[in-house]
């Protein structure tokens, strides 16, 4: 078989986006058993993250992210050890390995082990070339780099154990809204997917808010009233009532409109069902401190004129090709193989 080329490649994605685009027809019996294995898996979030990858391989976002892209004649072999807190979370390591003629060593996460082969069984369908460049694997041996994604925990395992091959090593990180006060009905609307997208269940669902100081609590619950049905789900149910208990035993301030509980707080890193804000005085002060504490945070959502990177309200899970993890390009990384 012909080697595999920048075209027969890009062809080969743009068609699997263009499956993706009728996602029970394309995954089959995956669509329904993937639930049935994992109840934060719902067959809307399963539709989501799917239609998601269909936004991200379309034609022109592919040419472009393909001139940055160097196909290995002699491939490598990279381990890739993927998470599965939201459906297909670890496709897109998937499709750079392939994309730049590496191999694919891998370790499905047991929460997530239905999806990506699916999805990966369509592509080798469009192209057969990528059929020996697939591999699934229960204990990762004879790699040449590493991709793993883990909690801070596990980073410290990943970095004794693959701390002598290239690697990303990716930790826990969250996102964070800024508002300002001139946000519209529709701007908060929109940023309840930011928060409730898979349950707020990805790095890059909203756990942190800044208010400007005085900000009315008012307007972000009427903003995100829509998403009132969320408690209906009962692993998110449980996660609120035992926050709520939590709160209520120790008399801790909070508000609370019967799906989200807001609270002060510091940290970056708020309980499933919980929202943590903090209240400022001067935009600028957030900027610097969104700055330093740039290596915990995966999104900044808002539509004030920032100096970090950030993303319109509604946005946070519907990133580009070249949106990479962690900020870090594992395209350039993957291609510093050859």
């Amino acid at each position: 078989m012909s080697a595999l080329t920048h075209e027969r490649a890009i062809n080969a994605f743009v068609q699997l986006g263009k499956k993706l685009t009728n996602p029970t027809d394309i995954l089959g019996n995956a669509f329904y058993s993937a639930e049935s294995a994992n109840a934060w898996f719902t067959q809307e979030n399963i539709k989501k993250s799917i239609l998601s990858f269909s936004e991200m391989l379309n034609p022109d976002d592919l040419a472009s992210w393909f001139d940055s892209v160097k196909i290995n004649n002699s491939p490598k072999k990279v381990g890739l050890i993927l998470a599965g807190n939201i459906p297909l979370v670890g496709l897109h390591d998937v499709l750079c390995v392939l994309a730049t003629g590496n191999i694919a060593l891998i370790k499905l996460s047991s929460a997530d082990d239905k999806l990506i082969k699916a999805v990966l069984a369509e592509l080798v369908k469009i192209e057969p070339a990528f059929e020996t460049k697939i591999e699934y694997v229960e204990r990762l041996k004879d790699f040449d780099a590493v991709i793993a994604t883990g909690s801070n925990n596990s980073s410290r395992y990943f970095d004794y154990y693959f701390g002598k091959v290239p690697n990303i090593i990716r930790k826990n990180r969250n996102s964070v809204a800024v508002l300002d006060g001139s946000e519209s009905f529709e701007d908060i609307q929109h940023l309840g997917a930011d928060i409730f997208d898979y349950f707020g269940l990805g790095c890059r669902n909203v756990s942190k808010i800044y208010f400007p100081k005085g900000y009315d609590i008012a307007n972000l619950y009427e903003g995100i009233e829509s998403f009132q049905p969320i408690i209906n789900h009962f692993k998110y149910n449980n996660n609120y009532d035992y926050n709520k208990s939590i709160y209520l035993v120790n008399a801790a301030k909070h508000y609370d409109n019967g799906f989200l509980l807001l609270k002060e707080d510091e940290s970056l890193t708020s309980p499933l069902a919980v929202l943590f804000y903090e209240e400022y005085e001067n935009l600028e002060a957030v900027d610097h401190k969104l700055k330093e504490q740039s290596e915990n945070i995966q999104c900044i959502i808002t539509k004030s004129p920032l100096t970090v990177n950030t993303f319109a309200f509604g946005q946070s899970q519907h990133p580009k090709l070249w949106d990479y993890a962690d900020n870090v390009n594992t395209i350039d990384f993957l291609n510093a193989l050859n």
